[in-house]
C-alpha cells in the first residue's frame, strides 16, 4: 500500500503558463518513493486537462542531484515475483503518463541523474544540464536488476541499441560533454544558477508558441517509435528481480559493501 507522499516531497507550482516540478528530497539525492512516482503521474494528468498549463519543467531540489532513481528501501517490500512485475510496470505507467503528456516537458538537470532519475529525464521532451550533470544506469554494478521493455525502447529511440548496451554494460555515468554528444542532453550551461535561467527562458519561449502545433509534434514522433507491450518484457523482469543476484545486489547496496555476483 503507497503511502501519502510526505510534505513536500515533490513540490508543483504554477505560475504564469510554467507549471514546475521540484524533487524534494536532497538528502537522498532526490530518490523516489512509490508515492513520488505517482504524484508526478497525477500532476501530468492535471495538465492535460488544465489550459492555464502550457509546460512543465522537473528539476531537483539542492546541487547533489536531479534525481538519483528509486529509493532502494521501496524494493525491501518485495515479497513475490508478482512484486518485480507490478514495480516495472508501475514505472512503465509513470514514464508513460510524462511523455505522453500533452505538454512539452522540460529536465533541468544538475548533478547525479540515475537510474529511475535517468528514465524520467529520457521520458522528457528537452533535456539541459551543467557542467557537473552525470547520467547513467549503473544497475549492473548496483542491484543486478533490468531495465522494463518500454525504457530499453524509449533509450534505443533516443541514442541508438549500442549506446544503450553500452551505458548498460560499463555501468558508467556520462558527464555532460559526452551526454550532449549522444543526445541524452541538447544543451549544457555552466552551473546551477544558469541552469534554473535558462530552463526558464526556454520553458517561456515554449510557452508562447502554438500549443496544437507542438502537441501534435509529440504525438507525431510518439507514433514514429513502436513501444513493445509490457508482457513481452516480463520474463526478464522476473529473470532479474527474482534471482539470488538482485536480492545479493540489494543487500550490498544497504550494506555499502561489493556484491558478489553468481548469474543465478
Amino acid at each position: 500500500m503507497d503511502q501519502a507522499v510526505e510534505a513536500n516531497d515533490l513540490v508543483f507550482e504554477c505560475k504564469d503558463w510554467i507549471g514546475r516540478i521540484t524533487f524534494n528530497r536532497p538528502q537522498a539525492r532526490n530518490a523516489f518513493t512509490f508515492a513520488m512516482y505517482e504524484r508526478l503521474a497525477a500532476i501530468c494528468e492535471q495538465a492535460n486537462d488544465d489550459r492555464s498549463i502550457k509546460v512543465l519543467v522537473l528539476r531537483g531540489a539542492g546541487d547533489k542531484a536531479f534525481a538519483s532513481g528509486t529509493d532502494i528501501n521501496q524494493f525491501r517490500e518485495f515479497r513475490t515475483p508478482q512484486d518485480s512485475i507490478d514495480y516495472e510496470n508501475r514505472i512503465d505507467r509513470v514514464l508513460t503518463t510524462l511523455e505522453q503528456c500533452r505538454v512539452p516537458t522540460i529536465a533541468a538537470i544538475n548533478g547525479f541523474c540515475t537510474g529511475g532519475g535517468a528514465g524520467i529525464a529520457a521520458a522528457c521532451d528537452l533535456r539541459i544540464g551543467t557542467s557537473s550533470t552525470r547520467i547513467g544506469f549503473p544497475i549492473a554494478r548496483t542491484l543486478g536488476n533490468c531495465l522494463s521493455m518500454s525504457n530499453v525502447s524509449r533509450l534505443t529511440a533516443l541514442i541508438g541499441a549500442a549506446r544503450v548496451k553500452d551505458l548498460i554494460f560499463t555501468a558508467r555515468l556520462v558527464d555532460a560533454a559526452e551526454a550532449a554528444g549522444i543526445g541524452l542532453l541538447g544543451e549544457v550551461v555552466d552551473d546551477l544558477a544558469a541552469l534554473d535561467m535558462r530552463a526558464d527562458e526556454v520553458a517561456r519561449l515554449v510557452a508562447s508558441h502554438a500549443p496544437l502545433t507542438l502537441n501534435a509534434t509529440k504525438q507525431a514522433v510518439a507514433r514514429l517509435q513502436r513501444r513493445l507491450t509490457r508482457d513481452e518484457g516480463e520474463d526478464l523482469i522476473l529473470m532479474c528481480y527474482t534471482s539470488q543476484d538482485f536480492r545479493e545486489g540489494l543487500d550490498a547496496f544497504l550494506s555499502k559493501r561489493a556484491p558478489q555476483w553468481r548469474g543465478q
